[in-house]
């Protein structure tokens, strides 16, 4: 399974507070979503986990190939380099996300608008109503 797009958002209500992850995994053979409440946490920091839980889990199906999709435009610039992790608490999952996309032979991620990530979205809404 050598290409796959991942999908990912997280939210905290409020912020910080409660938090959950919703993220997809979308595969020429498969499509698989996923979300839960991950408990207290800060919006950023749930984008992260879903992130991370996205690309284990497209490790999981030995996908070589990954383009990550996102609605935070903080995560997608740390991640790809442009932007500084300032926040002492982050730095911890920036450097795992870091690990995780080396591992794939081609890594890229890319901000896209709150609208086209709404699936991701309603997915962090389902875990919010368990």
């Amino acid at each position: 399974m050598p290409e796959a797009i991942i999908e990912f958002d997280g939210g905290a209500r409020p912020n910080p507070g409660p938090a959950a992850i919703g993220y997809i995994l979308r595969t020429n053979e498969l499509t698989e979503r996923n979300s839960k409440q991950i408990g207290d946490s800060t919006n950023n920091k749930a984008e992260y986990f879903a992130l991370i839980h996205g690309l284990k889990l497209a490790l999981d199906h030995e996908v070589t190939t990954v383009l990550a999709k996102g609605d935070s435009r903080l995560i997608v610039n740390q991640v790809r380099g442009e932007w500084n992790v300032n926040e002492e608490s982050l730095r911890p999952l920036h450097d795992q996300t870091q690990k995780l996309a080396d591992k794939f032979d081609q890594f890229a991620i890319e901000h896209i608008p709150r609208e086209q990530n709404q699936e991701a979205d309603r997915l962090v809404d389902e875990a919010f109503s368990k």
